[in-house]
């Protein structure tokens, strides 16, 4: 019986070399088996950067509601320029999405793949307001130009110069549109070209901006993704274009275009005059709830009141294009990590910002000595504690001293500018915020101070509690 049964194992041994190897999964299934969508894009303000404790960004959220989708996480790369974000995505060998507001660039076909388009956009000329305004292009000629490398923009106005080779224009992948716009608001440059998208979010920041003429037709944005080994494998682009398709119909790229894209009314100040109406009708119904939980965390509770002042205006169902909302406006996660069920529930809410103003304060390095420190917990408040840090090496590396407000708080806005936050570990953050922030909340503070009891009865901030603080 052994030797029949020999021939049976090595039968079935010979059957087992010869089976088909089980067939390769395609990319969408990869995906899904990993657990994970991976993104490559870009550390902008109109596609990926930290906001507080929270990733944000048209791409970002667009990306994460795919990831969602499919029912896997997701997980951010980023790339410092167009360029080298096609090389990333091309040598890698997992398939990935490209998210970072491209447009079709038929050079990089067929390696490169597009996804249907989601958002257009019109590329805009931007000129300084005290200049005459350029009305066409051969207004341009002898004009100061400076474009993204490697951009759409780049590409137009090459195809301009071929109807008027007069034209010049320089290219830089050492900045990005922020920083174009405000080297034309500062004079720095005459002429920048940006799509319409990024000016409706920035233009507000830069008063010396204006819109000179649009070039046509519009760009299509577009995801982007290598060409799989097997093109006939055609399962992770055919996601794309139901998702991006639903995206529109459902009303999410509306949604996303009305919260990046639409008036950004970045501080919200409204005059004493409505300060005074709100201490009148609102305070009283919520001074109690500070004087509690100011007391609780070992706060003044004028100094928590100010800054529920210049969060929501003591509007305890505030809400905020971001997803920011309450009294104190905490982000979702900040609440979740403090313990607050329900961010309209004004004590939630003001316990909450309690709460977490008295950890800005615990973990700020020791080095910071008061009063300073009340002004580097609020900045960490509005940017988070790891923009904060990267801004004070960035001041200790211009020399400055990185405990002094003032100095900080001349460095700040260089988050702003890829120049300075492409040195940093935590990338791009609107630096200028949380200087108009502290300042705001200094101001409110001194006019509470002014309008309730004396200093001596309950101030634990000693010589915040002073009218007209100097620096």
């Amino acid at each position: 019986m052994l030797l029949p049964l020999l021939f049976v194992l090595a039968g079935c041994q010979e059957d087992q070399e010869h089976s088909p190897a089980p067939p390769a999964l395609d990319s969408l299934a990869q995906i899904r088996a990993a657990g994970e969508l991976v993104i490559l894009t870009r550390n902008t303000p109109s596609t990926y950067f930290q906001e507080r404790n929270d990733a944000a960004g048209f791409e970002y959220d667009l990306a994460m509601a795919f990831a969602r989708q499919l029912g896997v996480s997701l997980r951010v790369e980023t790339a410092d320029t167009i360029e080298q974000l096609y090389l990333q995505m091309l040598i890698n060998q997992q398939p990935l999405l490209a998210a970072a507001g491209l447009t079709a660039d038929p050079a990089r076909q067929p390696d490169v793949l597009y996804s249907q388009s989601y958002l257009q956009v019109l590329p805009q000329v931007i000129y300084h307001s005290k200049a005459a305004r350029p009305r066409r292009p051969e207004d341009l000629i002898g004009k100061r130009i400076l474009v993204l490398k490697d951009s759409v923009h780049a590409t137009l106005l090459k195809q301009l110069q071929q109807q008027h080779p007069e034209l010049s224009f320089d290219t830089s992948d050492t900045v990005e549109s922020v920083d174009l716009l405000r080297m034309v608001d500062e004079g720095q440059i005459d002429i920048t070209l940006v799509n319409s998208n990024e000016l409706a979010m920035h233009q507000v920041y830069f008063p010396h901006i204006q819109l000179a003429f649009s070039l046509e037709p519009a760009l299509d944005l577009q995801w982007a993704l290598r060409q799989p080994r097997k093109r006939s494998d055609t399962s992770l682009l055919d996601a794309v274009n139901s998702f991006l398709q639903q995206s529109r119909e459902q009303g999410l790229i509306d949604a996303l275009v009305e919260r990046y894209y639409g008036h950004l009314d970045v501080m919200g100040y409204i005059g004493a005059n409505a300060f005074a109406k709100h201490l009148q009708q609102r305070m009283p119904q919520y001074e109690s709830l500070f004087r509690k939980h100011a007391q609780e965390f070992g706060l003044d509770w004028r100094f928590l009141a100010a800054v529920g002042y210049q969060e929501s205006h003591w509007d305890p169902q505030a809400r905020s294009k971001t997803g920011v909302r309450g009294l104190m406006m905490l982000t979702q996660r900040t609440a979740d990590e403090l313990g607050v069920q329900d961010r309209l529930d004004p004590t939630q809410s003001i316990r909450g910002g309690a709460k977490y103003l008295a950890q800005m304060l615990e973990r700020l390095p020791d080095s910071i000595a008061y009063p300073e420190r009340y002004w580097f917990a609020l900045a960490a408040y509005n940017i988070g504690l790891g923009h904060l840090e990267d801004a004070r090496r960035l001041t200790a590396q211009a020399g400055l001293d990185p405990d002094s407000w003032i100095d900080v708080r001349s460095i700040l806005p260089r988050l702003s500018q890829k120049q300075w936050y492409s040195q940093t570990r935590y990338g791009f953050a609107r630096g200028g915020e949380p200087v108009h922030f502290v300042n705001n909340i200094r101001r409110y503070y001194d006019i509470l101070s002014w309008s309730t009891l004396p200093a001596s009865e309950d101030s634990i901030l000693g010589g915040l509690h002073t009218p007209a603080i100097k620096d």
